[in-house]
């Protein structure tokens, strides 16, 4: 008895020290977007995601005190005994293509199966809470063009910055349909539940596709309307199963319906007000940043 008690502590602490770990990166903003315009020369994409997905996993190793060699673009420090990260602003004010490099190649675009390669136009960085809008493709234009890094006081903490990048993706024919997926794995709690929203402006209306975790599987983008609508029901499908409050809320609403009509009534309030919520936070009237509002 007493040889598995200490067994049971040693994996206890094991576990809190691959939390301790894991958690010195955090990943506060849980959101990827990108724009995606189609030209003579291939693909420009405009993307918007959290700074700990390109460098969470690119610590250094240790010297003789334990502390680890800091990541690209990032300083290290001790709080209360704690490793911590800030963005290194001399670094990235010296080449800030260095750090849009990492995105870039960390999103891999194909057409018919063929992989592009990217060139990295611009990147700017944001503190949480000051981040200019993204919904549209015009408001990412100007997160890139109007709005120039400053150094804004104490540097951020790396969980609370954003960056924006914009990238060429070179094609020399035609960009009808193509495929998205990424290599980023920064390792986070959290990042299974990001919430990836691709906008395609191809032929006539923009198509938004919708994804959750870390694009690790292709994601083909057409211009087909239905294709972009279907990303939306599987993934509003799949969070429904992947929590039992979720299934629990809706069977409530079925069983405190006594007439298919009152069901109805129900499910479209709902609907309705997770919309309008949703969409204000994703356009920016809801405060505190709120383009990083979970899409559920």
């Amino acid at each position: 008895m007493n040889q598995g008690f200490a067994r049971i502590i040693f994996l206890v602490c094991l576990v809190l020290i691959a939390g301790q770990a894991s958690a010195h990166f955090l990943l506060n903003l849980n959101v990827r977007i990108l724009h995606v315009e189609h030209s003579a020369g291939g693909l420009k994409v405009h993307m918007r995601l959290p700074m700990p997905y390109l460098v969470a996993d690119k610590l250094g190793p240790e010297d003789q005190t334990g502390m680890p060699a800091a990541a690209p673009y990032t300083q290290n420090a001790m709080e209360d005994g704690v490793l911590v990260h800030y963005l290194d602003e001399q670094q990235f004010a010296k080449d800030p293509n260095g750090l849009g490099e990492i995105a870039a190649r960390g999103h891999q675009l194909r057409i018919a199966a063929e992989m592009l390669e990217p060139d990295v136009v611009a990147v700017n960085v944001y503190r949480r809470g000051q981040e200019p809008s993204f919904a549209t493709l015009a408001s990412a234009r100007l997160s890139l063009v109007e709005h120039n890094f400053r150094p804004d006081g104490s540097p951020p903490y790396v969980g609370d910055v954003v960056v924006d990048i914009l990238a060429t993706y070179s094609w020399p024919g035609s960009t009808g349909s193509y495929s998205i997926s990424s290599t980023l794995n920064p390792g986070l709690p959290g990042q299974e539940d990001t919430a990836n929203l691709i906008i395609d402006y191809g032929v006539g209306q923009p198509k938004i596709f919708r994804s959750r975790g870390l694009l690790n599987e292709r994601i083909e983008i057409s211009n087909s309307m239905f294709a972009a609508i279907a990303t939306f029901i599987e993934q509003g499908i799949l969070h429904i199963l992947g929590g039992l409050d979720h299934v629990l809320f809706v069977l409530c609403l079925v069983i405190g319906a006594q007439r298919l009509r009152g069901l109805v009534e129900r499910i479209t309030g709902f609907t309705v007000g997770h919309t309008v919520t949703l969409i204000a936070g994703f356009l920016g009237f809801v405060p505190s940043g709120a383009w990083f509002v979970p899409l559920v």
